[in-house]
């Protein structure tokens, strides 16, 4: 670590000098490495034009350094300007032929450009060349997954492997390629026998741990979480994986000791706040789930699922007024989550505003009819009110989406007997006993009356 710091020292130094040298228009004079280094110093801190400058530098003043076209090329490729890229890896190429990484690069950046065919001709000329191959199986692996070939991409994921155990990015794109397959459970295996030829990779502990993750094997994942830990007790992702699978377990005083040490790991982030955020809501712990919370929207003011868990949290307050301001923040962010709209409209109720509910039941419907709570509190708010007609309006539109959700027949036939419709009330009874016999009960919550609840009995008993 100190002599990371002392590099970063020793690199500010130099860049302070170079822009000195140009700021002045003096002339100056810097070897191979020292441009190497400054160039690479502006690639770091995505200052792409001004590494480009630099390595024009370079060039004039090294014209035979094959170096600095290739990072020439790559500052291009950053800049999106992949045509020219690849042309400076063809001149490069032809003053060094035998450089397999000109090769890899062009490959990459043949990717980019969605010339997949062509990056996997580059990545053969790569092979030849370069005795160390597990980056250019991986790049091949990409170029598969990209054109959603995920068994061409298994198949280099896992050559990568057998030449570099420790390729962490082949392991996780390994697991994805798996997960997109179906094939995770049969995966296991083949992640236990890596394990066993490295028991001390904290990588394939690691993704162990999201394999059994995805199967929502939990405590395994756990487990695997923990081996990981063990060989390297900072893998702060780990760490933050474990607490999901904690959260999963309902095991919430785990999850918030994963996730806090997370962030003495990682430093404040959005999502180790929202997660600590999320743990102290589900102890219902509302008042420092909120303060989580909007330390994630402090971090990113974007982030619309913390200022709509913010609301809920208002709303298991009572504090419905904040709520709807809440939730309309997240709204601004994702007009179309039908979670935020049901929300907003719950909270918009709870302070009187019957209008903007409603407005707000009508637009989570259109993005999600065939959520069937939505139909069945819209149509209540006009059952509170007296408005029959229009409940059964709504309630009818819930039925012709979901034509199959027994509760809604029966919501139906609640505010047809409430109209005196008893014979289109018995129609819809029928409807809703032959999809969910037992799902009646529900209409003994609207007629509490015991003599009515013994006729609705009587009647029931006869489509038994």
């Amino acid at each position: 670590m100190e002599e990371n710091f002392k590099k970063r020292n020793d690199d500010k130094d130099l860049v302070k000098r170079y822009e000195s040298h140009k700021e002045k228009k003096e002339a100056f004079y810097f070897s191979t490495d020292e441009y190497e280094q400054i160039v690479h110093h502006y690639l770091e801190q995505s200052k792409y034009r001004k590494a480009l400058k630099a390595v024009n530098f370079a060039i004039d003043q090294h014209p035979y350094a094959v170096e600095f076209m290739i990072l020439k090329a790559q500052t291009y490729s950053s800049l999106e300007e992949f045509g020219i890229a690849v042309r400076l890896l063809d001149d490069a190429s032809n003053l060094n032929p035998g450089d397999g990484d000109i090769y890899l690069i062009k490959g990459n950046i043949q990717i980019m450009q969605g010339q997949h065919e062509d990056a996997l001709e580059s990545f053969h000329k790569a092979l030849e060349f370069n005795q160390e191959k597990d980056e250019i199986y991986f790049s091949m692996g990409l170029a598969y997954q990209n054109i959603s070939d995920f068994k061409g991409a298994i198949k280099y994921f896992k050559l990568s492997l057998e030449d570099n155990l420790n390729n962490e990015s082949a392991l996780y794109e390994l697991a994805y390629c798996l997960d997109m397959l179906g094939e995770l459970e049969t995966s296991v295996n083949y992640y236990k026998e890596f394990i066993d030829k490295d028991p001390y990779s904290e990588y394939a502990w690691y993704n162990l741990g999201i394999i059994y993750n995805k199967l929502e094997k939990y405590e395994d994942s756990i487990l695997a979480y923990e081996y990981c830990i063990a060989i390297d007790e900072k893998y702060s992702s780990a760490h933050y994986n474990m607490g999901n699978s904690y959260m999963m377990l309902k095991k919430n005083e785990q999850a918030l000791d994963s996730f806090k040490t997370t962030l003495e790991l990682e430093g404040p982030t959005p999502e180790i706040y929202f997660s600590i955020g999320s743990v102290y809501e589900n102890i219902e712990q509302y008042d420092m789930a909120i303060r989580y919370f909007r330390k994630a929207t402090k971090l990113d003011q974007f982030y619309d699922e913390a200022w709509y868990c913010t609301g809920i949290c208002l709303g298991h307050q009572d504090k419905w007024y904040e709520a709807v301001h809440f939730f309309n923040k997240a709204l601004k962010l994702s007009v179309e989550n039908p979670d935020y709209w049901v929300a907003l409209a719950k909270a918009e109720y709870k302070v009187g505003n019957t209008i903007s509910s409603i407005d707000a039941y009508d637009e989570a419907s259109q993005l999600s009819p065939n959520n069937p709570d939505i139909w069945k509190d819209w149509s209540k708010i006009y059952f509170e009110q007296g408005d029959m007609d229009q409940a059964i309006g709504i309630i009818t539109d819930g039925i012709n989406e979901l034509p199959e959700e027994a509760s809604l027949y029966y919501l139906c036939v609640v505010y047809y007997i409430e109209s005196g419709k008893y014979k289109t009330a018995f129609t819809f009874l029928e409807k809703g006993l032959h999809l969910d016999y037992e799902g009646h009960t529900l209409l003994y919550d609207y007629f509490p009356n015991l003599e009515t609840q013994k006729t609705l009995y009587k009647i029931i008993q006869q489509y038994k």
